[in-house]
């Protein structure tokens, strides 16, 4: 009785163990996603939590739809002003980002879903101190990029739907005998006069919502790539640290060299279908940053140039921040691009640098597949179209920084 009772507690403990590993790796993610109703639930998920999800979709879709409407039609038929129209584009296009992330985190789901089961499956496997160490600090590195990204992100939206309504106040209406509150996305008079109460307030109350939603929505993106890539690198390390003991063995690995061998390329495959797996996942995802990053880097220059000669320093300070998140937003998966080629090269070194030359007979042939695939260096993109590093980054910002002085040139 005492022996089973022990067996159980050491069980319940082992549980526990695992789901707090996992957390480690998934749970900012989960917090962000499932409120949006985009969290990729398992198979047996009911019928009902199904059905709440599409609910939750459609007011998502609602909220960002209920910001670009109503501002596109004002822009379009009541702004005359060049700058004032300019100054609506920037928001506008962070509003169609949101849309399109939105629908690939919802049709890309049954990829993500495959990805957090491989993250959940890798934790379930680890036996060897040394390998758990490993996850351990790449999980904690995702966790933290996870963090920065999102306080980044609201960083600005705490800016730009407080700060500067504050700092603006009420308005006074030229033509009517009343007050009211600037509106971040301005509505056009044709679907509703915004400066009545209480239409002004409500209508105000729906754009903070969705303001949260939208920078929600591409913190979650930022951080689900974060996520996968750093995962990714974490499993390369740990095969790095397998190839290191290849030839004398380690205690948990098998007690022959063909063994230790088979496994060795049975991690090497699950890492690049791993990869593969995220690519496909995030591909659209890391487009529409790169792509709308670059256009709204461009527009956010052009209105702290304007601001700051205009003197308004809160919106100046406003954009400025607003700069440093959409800039930051897309280092993150340039970075993460870059740090999975280079661990694909140092894999590669490492199959090289060993002593394979002790391994007996033709065994030593097994490394030449291992080698090649690393030295073809798995890349991540953005939509097949532009391959996610440090010089793809360093581009962007020459784009931008291109873009506003045409911009410039022509205003």
């Amino acid at each position: 009785m005492q022996n089973a009772r022990t067996a159980n507690t050491k069980c319940l403990s082992t549980v526990h163990e695992y789901e707090k590993s996992v957390n480690l790796s998934i749970r900012w993610n989960r917090w962000l996603l499932k409120p949006m109703g985009v969290w990729p639930h398992s198979a047996n998920v009911s019928q009902t939590e199904k059905c709440f999800n599409r609910q939750i979709n459609a007011v998502c879709y609602g909220l960002i739809s209920f910001l670009f409407i109503p501002c596109g039609l004002y822009v379009m038929l009541e702004v005359e002003d060049v700058y004032n129209k300019l100054k609506l584009f920037g928001p506008l296009i962070f509003c169609m980002m949101a849309y399109f992330k939105y629908y690939s985190l919802i049709f890309r789901g049954k990829d993500i879903r495959e990805c957090l089961d491989c993250i959940e499956l890798d934790w379930r496997n680890i036996k060897h101190s040394e390998d758990r160490e490993i996850m351990v600090a790449t999980a904690n590195f995702g966790r933290q990029m996870v963090k920065i990204s999102t306080f980044f992100m609201y960083s600005g939206f705490v800016f730009y739907y407080i700060a500067v309504p504050i700092s603006v106040g009420k308005i006074v209406a030229v033509d009517k005998n009343l007050t009211f509150v600037p509106l971040v996305f301005p509505f056009s008079r044709l679907i509703v006069d915004t400066r009545y109460s209480p239409a002004n307030e409500i209508l105000f109350s729906i754009q903070f919502l969705g303001g949260i939603l939208i920078h929600g929505i591409a913190a979650a993106g930022c951080s689900l790539a974060a996520v996968f890539a750093v995962h990714a690198c974490g499993q390369m390390q740990i095969l790095m640290l397998w190839l290191g003991y290849l030839i004398n063995g380690r205690a948990d690995m098998s007690k022959t060299v063909d063994g230790r061998i088979a496994n060795i390329v049975s991690q090497h495959v699950r890492i690049l279908k791993f990869l593969d797996l995220t690519e496909k996942a995030m591909s659209e995802i890391s487009l529409v940053e790169v792509s709308g990053c670059t256009l709204d880097i461009c527009l956010v220059g052009y209105y702290i140039i304007a601001e700051w000669n205009s003197k308004d320093l809160t919106a100046a300070i406003t954009y400025i921040i607003i700069l440093i998140s959409l800039t930051f937003n897309i280092f993150i998966f340039c970075y993460i691009g870059e740090l999975v080629a280079e661990q694909c090269r140092k894999l590669g070194e490492t199959s090289y640098m060993i002593d394979w030359h002790r391994l007996p007979g033709k065994k030593r042939l097994s490394l030449v597949l291992i080698i090649t695939m690393s030295n073809t260096t798995m890349k991540l993109t953005a939509g097949n179209i532009i391959k996610l590093s440090l010089t793809s980054f360093n581009d962007v910002i020459k784009t931008s920084v291109a873009f506003l002085n045409m911009l410039r040139t022509l205003t």
